[in-house]
């Protein structure tokens, strides 16, 4: 019998940034239940018990581990590069949230999924823009025909993105593909799946040479109808007024843009907007308008908690996010990286 998903508790591994401010509060949103938490830095761990109510902070992951065994499902915000160690520590049969990415690289990535696949766990990764309130309006949408035959996606993000809030990323030798475009990546897998090939060309900056790169172009290829590519420019150090960060769908029937705001004016954000045209005959195009509750941040993360205790609780036999799906994921990522190196035609 199916158990209600709602109450299964919640153990947080890592008491970050995005624990703060994502997590946490996403959670407090849906009501799920988090019953403990464990970080390096007891103290953050106990600052964040204090103002979110959570009844147990651990010593580490072990006590957490012996206290709680398979009854919880584990949510670990921690870098790619601890995902194994933690992995490691937790019990055969776990249910499991990895963060993204899943890996720093596809020899990792495979490492990370054939481990959980030993271990018999139920391994999902926080790829949750797919279930940000917007994208699941413009998949029903899709879904229901709307917009016909797509034809064309496109993802276009012109920001000023203050790296510094994220020390680790300087010392990676992959960066913008592995930790911000893979949003993107993933996210278009999740409309139209896998692409048949991957072109990409990813750039450092003048003013950031210490990243590994801060700009990105890639052309997911899925045939000669379909179009789908990434622009990213997290360089844009021009004030806000331009700034633009959004998701455009193109089908044969109407088209959807989705402004997601939260990247532009980083970490203020402006209102996210989502507009959509249906054809009508030979009427005039008319753009309009469409109010959706909720955002990337915090709500998104609702969903992919949500599947992890869907599957734990029986709803379900597989989380959408799963480790499988995510390695699919990383595989299009290491595409774009061997594109990237192998380069052009010489002219």
């Amino acid at each position: 019998m199916n158990i209600d998903y709602k109450n299964i508790p919640i153990c947080i591994i890592g008491a970050g940034a995005i624990v703060r401010d994502a997590h946490l509060p996403a959670y407090q949103i849906a009501g799920f239940r988090v019953k403990g938490i464990t970080n390096r830095k007891k103290e953050k761990a106990e600052a964040l018990a204090s103002e979110f109510g959570i009844p147990a902070v651990y010593e580490s992951i072990s006590e957490m581990v012996a206290a709680k065994g398979n009854s919880v499902v584990y949510d670990f915000a921690l870098p790619a590069s601890e995902i194994m160690q933690v992995l490691e520590l937790l019990p055969v049969g776990a249910t499991v949230l990895i963060q993204k990415p899943l890996g720093e690289n596809i020899q990792e990535a495979k490492a990370i999924l054939n481990l959980t696949q030993e271990k018999q766990m139920v391994a999902g990764v926080n790829f949750q823009m797919r279930f940000a309130p917007y994208i699941l309006e413009a998949k029903r949408m899709i879904a229901n025909g709307a917009l016909g035959e797509i034809a064309d996606i496109e993802v276009y993000v012109n920001v000023h993105t203050p790296w510094s809030l994220w020390d680790f990323l300087f010392s990676k030798p992959r960066m913008e593909i592995n930790y911000h475009s893979v949003h993107y990546i993933d996210l278009i897998r999740s409309f139209i799946g896998n692409p048949q090939k991957i072109y990409a060309r990813t750039f450092k900056h003048p003013q950031s040479r210490q990243l590994a790169s801060v700009r990105t172009n890639i052309i997911m290829d899925y045939g000669d109808a379909l179009r789908a590519t990434i622009h990213t420019n997290h360089n844009h150090n021009y004030g806000y007024e331009h700034q633009q960060s959004y998701l455009k769908i193109e089908g044969t029937n109407g088209a959807i843009k989705i402004g997601f705001g939260v990247l532009i004016d980083y970490p203020r954000g402006v209102p996210d907007i989502f507009e959509y045209v249906l054809l009508n005959n030979d009427e005039t195009p008319v753009w309009q308008t469409k109010s959706i509750a909720g955002s990337w941040f915090p709500h998104a993360f609702i969903g992919t908690m949500e599947q992890m205790l869907l599957t734990k609780s029986g709803v379900i036999a597989r989380p959408e996010n799963s480790v499988e799906d995510a390695f699919e994921t990383m595989r299009c990522v290491e595409a774009a990286y061997q594109s990237n190196e192998s380069g052009g035609f010489s002219i």
